[in-house]
C-alpha cells in the first residue's frame, strides 16, 4: 500500500508514503519543503559541506510521484528553494528538468519563509502566496481549515524517526519532501498547539496512522498488552 486515504474538511485525500499529498477530485499533487539547492546555500554561507546531490535525489522522488499519480496540477507549499539565491542559481540542467516535469500541467509555487521572493523567471509555473479552492493552501498553518507545511512533522517508530503527515480538525500539515530536511516531533509544543488531537500518518514502506491526543501519540494495542510506537 503506497497511500493512506483520509478525509479532511469534507475532502477525500491520499497521504502517499513519499510524503506527497494527492487530492483526487482536483487531480492535484501537493508537496512541501523541497528545499532545492540546500547544499549550495550551506556552502555559500560557510556551513557544512554536504554532498551536492540532494536536488537530483529530491527531483527523482518528485518525478516518480508525478509519473505514478499523473496530476493535472503540482503544488509546492513553500520553501521549494532553500533561499531565493538558491532558486536563481540552480543549474540549467535542473531548470530544464523542472520544465519537462511541468509540461502539460499547471505548476504552482507558494512562497515560504526560506523563499519569500517566490519563483524566479527561469522556473515553470506561477508563484502565489495562497490558494483558495475549497481549502486554503499556504506555507505555514494559519486560520483553518488549511493545508500547509513548514514544520517538517515527524514521529519515531520502533526507534526510527520517520516523516509524517499531521491531520487535525483545522490543520493538515505535510512532511518535508526534500532530501536534506530535518523533522520536528509531533509532540513538540508548536505542533501540539495546532493539532492537539488528530492523526499522524507515518511515511515508510507503508503508511502507518496513529492517533495523536494531548500532544502524545497513543500506544497501539497488540497481543500481550500495549506498546508505545516511540
Amino acid at each position: 500500500m503506497t497511500a493512506h486515504p483520509f478525509d479532511f474538511d469534507g475532502q477525500h485525500l491520499l497521504a502517499r508514503t513519499s510524503g506527497a499529498l494527492v487530492w483526487p477530485a482536483r487531480r492535484w499533487l501537493i508537496v512541501s519543503d523541497l528545499h532545492l539547492g540546500k547544499s549550495e546555500r550551506m556552502a555559500r554561507r560557510g556551513g557544512a559541506l554536504l554532498p551536492p546531490y540532494e536536488t537530483e535525489a529530491t527531483l527523482d522522488r518528485l518525478e516518480a510521484e508525478i509519473d505514478a499519480t499523473e496530476p493535472d496540477t503540482v503544488v509546492s507549499l513553500g520553501d521549494g528553494f532553500d533561499d531565493d539565491a538558491a532558486g536563481r542559481s540552480l543549474p540549467d540542467a535542473i531548470c530544464r528538468r523542472l520544465r519537462a516535469m511541468a509540461a502539460g500541467r499547471r505548476w504552482i509555487w507558494i512562497s515560504g519563509n526560506h523563499d519569500p521572493g517566490g519563483i524566479c523567471p527561469r522556473m515553470p509555473g506561477q508563484s502565489v502566496d495562497a490558494l483558495h479552492d475549497g481549502l486554503i493552501l499556504r506555507h505555514q498553518a494559519g486560520q483553518g481549515p488549511d493545508v500547509s507545511g513548514h514544520y517538517h512533522p515527524c514521529v519515531t517508530l520502533a526507534g526510527q524517526r520517520m516523516r509524517c503527515f499531521l491531520v487535525g480538525r483545522d490543520h493538515l500539515i505535510l512532511p518535508a519532501f526534500g532530501t536534506y530536511t530535518g523533522g520536528l516531533p509531533v509532540t513538540d509544543a508548536a505542533l501540539a498547539r495546532l493539532v492537539p488531537q488528530g492523526t499522524a500518518i507515518a511515511c515508510g514502506a507503508r503508511p502507518i496512522a496513529f492517533p495523536v491526543d494531548g500532544a502524545r501519540v497513543r500506544p497501539r494495542k497488540r497481543a500481550g498488552g500495549f506498546r508505545r510506537p516511540f
